[in-house]
Order: structure tokens, then sequence, then C-alpha cells
């Protein structure tokens, strides 16, 4: 299945997180805190992370926003708070996925899964290739590899995270036509998965810097107010 990097100081979480996820075929590596699992993560890439807010040494959003400097590994973070802020900072940093404590493993089981589905991971190499062809998408300076998970502006390589790859894919498949935001989430997120409006912005927000980076008059994602976003026609 996958190799799966859990980190978090709360050791009751840890053994409950890791029998549940050992118990369907995955690996697990533990790790109790930030810096700890920060170097891990570094070192020796794994498919997925599940990472806890708050930490010693380093909190979780400070290790997400180290990793996602080099490397956008899928990510679901794990917090005791309830606050809107902690979660909306989190996806402006770069996470794949939210989920409160206390939590039932089914949920996470089902977060996990989910995320793996829509990374790519556990698909046979022929269905991956299968018809990479067709689904490869080129709009102008944008070339998008799906079968790679690959994407370019005017032949500069940007990295994306999965979350915000699918949500461009969503829009660069149909350019001039609106998608609202029920449509991105549809498109980028699992039926058992909710998130709301501000998610979806914040990931589009991540995306526009990103491609920013390599071009500063990247402007082919439009906002629509109150309606959606749609990507430019040529």
């Amino acid at each position: 299945m996958a190799n799966i990097t859990l980190v978090d100081d709360d050791e009751n979480i840890v053994a409950s997180v890791s029998l549940a996820l050992e118990s369907h075929g995955h690996k697990i590596t533990a790790y109790h805190d930030g810096a700890s699992g920060l170097e891990a993560l570094q070192a020796s890439p794994p498919d997925l992370v599940i990472l806890d807010v708050k930490m010693p040494r380093m909190d979780g959003m400070e290790v997400l926003r180290k990793l996602r400097q080099s490397s956008q590994i899928p990510v679901i973070m794990l917090t005791s708070k309830d606050e809107e802020i902690d979660e909306i900072l989190g996806f402006n940093l770069g996470a794949d996925d939210y989920i409160h404590k206390p939590f039932s493993q089914r949920l996470l089981l089902e977060r996990v899964k989910a995320l793996l589905r829509r990374s790519g991971i556990g698909v046979g190499e022929g269905e991956a290739n299968g018809d990479s062809a067709a689904r490869a998408i080129r709009r102008g300076k944008l070339t998008m590899d799906p079968a790679r998970h690959e994407s370019t502006w005017d032949g500069k390589p940007v990295k994306l995270t999965v979350t915000e790859f699918l949500l461009l894919q969503a829009l660069a498949q149909r350019p001039g036509f609106v998608k609202s935001r029920d449509n991105l989430m549809d498109a980028a997120y699992d039926d058992q998965v909710y998130v709301d409006d501000r998610t979806i912005d914040s990931h589009v927000k991540r995306m526009r810097k990103k491609f920013r980076v390599v071009d500063p008059e990247f402007d082919a994602i439009e906002t629509l107010y109150g309606v959606g976003y749609r990507y430019r026609e040529s």
C-alpha cells in the first residue's frame, strides 16, 4: 500500500493511528516532534504525511512551511484547535486536508484513502499510463501531465500539491467556462470530504502565487466574484 509518516507528540494517537493504518496494509513511520519529523521527511520522503499542528521543538505549521519549500508530498493536518484561522493558514501553506481532534479512526482511514487515490498512489502502471496522452493538457503557456503530476508554464516547472493540481486541471480542461466553487470541490475532493468556499479560495491564491514566481504577469485564472473561477481562453 503506502508509506505514511505520522508526526504527533501524543503517544496514544501515534499508537492508535499506526495500528489502524497498519491493519489496512500501510507502512507507518512515526516521529514525536516537528524537528525530527521534518528531518526525516526531507531525507526520505513518504507517500503521505499526517502532521499534528501543536508539537514541541517545531509546530506543524512550521514543518509544513519548510516542507513545501522542496516537496509536494500529500499532507493531512491534525489539530485540536477549532479555530478557522488555523485551518485557513494550513491550506495557505499547502495542506491537502484537515482533520479536527478528536476524530474517529474510520474518518482518518477514509481521508487517507481519498488523498492517496487523488494523488494516484496505488494505481497500477497500466492504469496510470493507459490514456496519459489523451489526458495531457496544453493551454497556451500551460502544460499539465497528470500521469507524472507535472505542470509547466512557458517551459518552466511549477510544483503543485495534489489538490492544487486537480483544481487547475478542472479549470484548464474547459477554458472560458466558469467553474463554481462547488464544481471545484467535486473535482478536487472525494464525496466524503467537505471543505468550505474559503478553502478553495486559499488553494487558488496559492496556485497564482506559485505561477507568478515564474511569470509575474500570470493572469490565466480569473475570478468571477460571487460565481467562481475560470481559466482564461488564449
